[in-house]
């Protein structure tokens, strides 16, 4: 948490850009990296700055062609950020850095309960052959993809898919928990809001995870105005905090899985700064 005692952890100035890592977050994501395949060329470019250079698309949602000068060809950062996207890296490094948080917290490493929500995001312009579909949601009126988010009791993301946003939150929930993959086997409760309520999801979460208990956290009918809600702020908050990186302001992406690796990477920025700047 911010306070005027540790403003100065939390100042940046000092690094060449604010999305730059600091020497503290470089050595918590470095070690994470694949080193670079046998035979043929040697790799030349630093790691170090095609991170940064991810992390400043990421930050200021500029396109990959205005990257400044100073950092590696947008070729060669994108390239990298597709390669560790499709290998799994991105995904081992988010797992990683996960357990590292909740054991600085003297917890388990896997969670036992954990809270579903989803966010709906508008498309941006697009043109090309290659296009994931989007869909229109009804609800939220909003014509774009939808983000669907597991998070911890701590506000840790835990799992996320990315999907067309006119799939209703019931499906799109039990697409998010069928593809946990028995990562965290102690999840035993889980939170929700009334979109997931009704015998549909019940009934297909009890074929993919028997032994997950839902608890539906209904608004009162006699509250008036905004109201917090036990549990469900929790999520709230985490999306608040992954929407401070403004390539997530819109759907810019013409894939899916890049899409989802922003999520990805949003939530692996906000980790190692929380190992870097404990509260």
């Amino acid at each position: 948490m911010w306070t005027t005692e540790n403003r100065a952890r939390y100042n940046r100035d000092k690094l060449r850009y604010p999305s730059d890592l600091s020497e503290e977050e470089g050595e918590h994501i470095e070690p994470l990296i694949p080193p670079a395949k046998r035979g043929g060329r040697k790799r030349e470019v630093k790691v170090r700055e095609v991170i940064n250079g991810i992390l400043y698309v990421l930050s200021t949602g500029c396109q990959w062609r205005s990257l400044p000068k100073d950092l590696p060809p947008k070729s060669t950062i994108f390239h990298y950020f597709d390669l560790w996207n499709s290998d799994g890296t991105l995904e081992r490094i988010h797992h990683a850095l996960y357990v590292k948080c909740r054991e600085k917290l003297e917890r388990n490493a896997s969670p036992t309960a954990c809270i579903i929500d989803s966010q709906s995001v508008k498309s941006a312009e697009k043109g090309g052959a290659r296009i994931d579909p989007h869909g229109f949601d009804a609800g939220k009126l909003v014509k774009g993809k939808k983000r669907h988010l597991l998070v911890d009791t701590l506000g840790l993301l835990v799992h996320a898919i990315v999907h067309p946003a006119d799939l209703q939150d019931r499906d799109g929930g039990i697409l998010l928990l069928s593809t946990l993959a028995g990562r965290f086997p102690f999840l035993a409760k889980l939170f929700a809001d009334g979109a997931y309520q009704g015998p549909i999801f019940h009934e297909a979460l009890a074929k993919v995870l028997p032994h997950l208990k839902t608890e539906i956290v209904k608004r009162c009918d006699q509250a008036k105005g905004f109201v917090v809600l036990p549990k469900r702020w929790i999520v709230e908050r985490t999306i608040a905090w992954l929407n401070r990186c403004r390539r997530l302001a819109k759907d810019f992406e013409n894939l899916t899985h890049n899409a989802l690796a922003f999520v990805q990477l949003a939530s692996i920025r906000l980790m190692v700064r929380k190992l870097c700047n404990p509260s």
